[in-house]
């Protein structure tokens, strides 16, 4: 995966335009929204035109930020926003977006009221979803645009059968404010290496559409499908993980920009002689003379524990091992083969510097989870600092 500039020159002030982060302690993470931007204009480059393009902006925009990644993606060509609950649509509204935006998640009594005050398209797939709504608009004198769930075999959320369709549709007759504008699924395994059980979503999908008024829009596809799945793109796609670079399968047909970097740095050095230990538990004892770098980052900002012994860091363009178990607020890194390594060192711990790349995949990968978790590690203390344009 490519990135848009280099990670070893993220610390100069000169060099970003003058971009100011937290001094306090070199930790943060660094978001690059033209790689966001390019990202998506590459996905909607790929689609046919008449193909709408939903940016999903939930979990804070996957932890790169949602009103920055949301007004990125919105000046790019994204036609409308996704979010998982009504309070991150509240958020976007009260920056000033004005662009549809659906929530994606389940309804409540107590979130109908937001979806009404803050225009936001409402997820339903039953009777008391599209009752709850309807007592919202009556409550704010105001209308509800809802897009119907269909569950086609994730087994989360969504209408079965024909018999709930109706249901739903009886009840939406009878909510004069509510109108139904959508109608969607998700697939649950798109990225696998067989499209059986997809082709089995998209027949139960569109058998389940024929029951619908045919000027709503119909969408299934995520990132994955949208890339794979020519025959499922209907009238929109919804891109998520494609939009941050993180490739969401691996017959990809064009290359992605990592549009994060999470950085911090060296707060001691120190050499350490042949069988000391190192960390908690002493997992790692010394085999030879080992010149340690502490860094200042650990398990209480959301880098994962299960990385100890395994993961790497990127230090003067060296990959660096993890030595000895992650602590709370720091951890340690076998610099002997880095060079001369000093306090105030930039450590990359996803992204690039110099010619050597650690993705969220990799790190993934080595913590048996998946690259999304990754990106949405950072916590509490991280800050998010922005590459600031021209």
């Amino acid at each position: 995966m490519g990135m848009t500039m280099p990670m070893d020159a993220v610390l100069r002030d000169e060099q970003l335009g003058g971009l100011e982060f937290m001094r306090y302690r070199g930790t943060y993470v660094l978001i690059d929204l033209d790689a966001i931007r390019n990202n998506l204009r590459k996905v909607r480059a790929f689609l046919p035109r008449e193909v709408r393009l939903l940016a999903v902006v939930k979990a804070n925009a996957y932890g790169h930020g949602a009103v920055p990644v949301a007004r990125a993606a919105i000046e790019s060509g994204a036609d409308m926003l996704g979010v998982a609950i009504p309070e991150e649509g509240e958020e976007l509204r009260k920056a000033g977006i004005t662009a549809p935006i659906l929530v994606l998640g389940p309804i409540s009594g107590r979130n109908a009221l937001a979806d009404v005050q803050y225009d936001l398209i409402q997820t339903v797939y039953d009777p008391e979803g599209v009752r709850q709504l309807e007592e919202a608009c009556c409550a704010q004198k105001g209308y509800a645009n809802v897009h119907l769930k269909i569950d086609s075999g994730m087994g989360r959320i969504g209408v079965r059968t024909e018999e709930e369709v109706r249901q739903v549709l009886a009840a939406i007759e009878e909510a004069p404010h509510v109108r139904l504008t959508g109608v969607f699924t998700h697939f649950a395994n798109a990225d696998g290496d067989s499209r059986d059980y997809s082709d089995l979503q998209i027949k139960r999908f569109e058998k389940l559409c024929a029951l619908l008024p045919g000027n709503i829009l119909r969408h299934a596809s995520a990132s994955a499908a949208l890339l794979r799945y020519e025959d499922a793109r209907f009238d929109m796609v919804r891109a998520g993980l494609v939009l941050y670079g993180c490739p969401p399968c691996k017959d990809m047909p064009f290359e992605l920009e990592s549009a994060l970097s999470w950085l911090t740095e060296v707060s001691y050095v120190k050499w350490i002689d042949e069988n000391e230990c190192v960390s908690y538990g002493c997992t790692f004892r010394a085999e030879r003379k080992t010149r340690v770098a502490t860094l200042a980052v650990g398990y209480g900002d959301g880098y994962p524990r299960a990385l100890s012994g395994k993961g790497e860091v990127l230090i003067r363009g060296r990959r660096c091992p993890i030595i000895g178990r992650v602590c709370m607020d720091q951890m340690m890194v076998d610099v002997t083969d880095a060079g001369d390594v000093a306090v105030g060192d930039q450590a990359v711990l996803i992204g690039r510097q110099g010619d050597q790349t650690i993705t969220a995949d990799e790190l993934a990968e080595k913590c048996g989870t998946i690259s999304y978790e990754m990106l949405l590690a950072p916590a509490g203390r991280v800050p998010l600092e922005y590459v600031k344009e021209g």
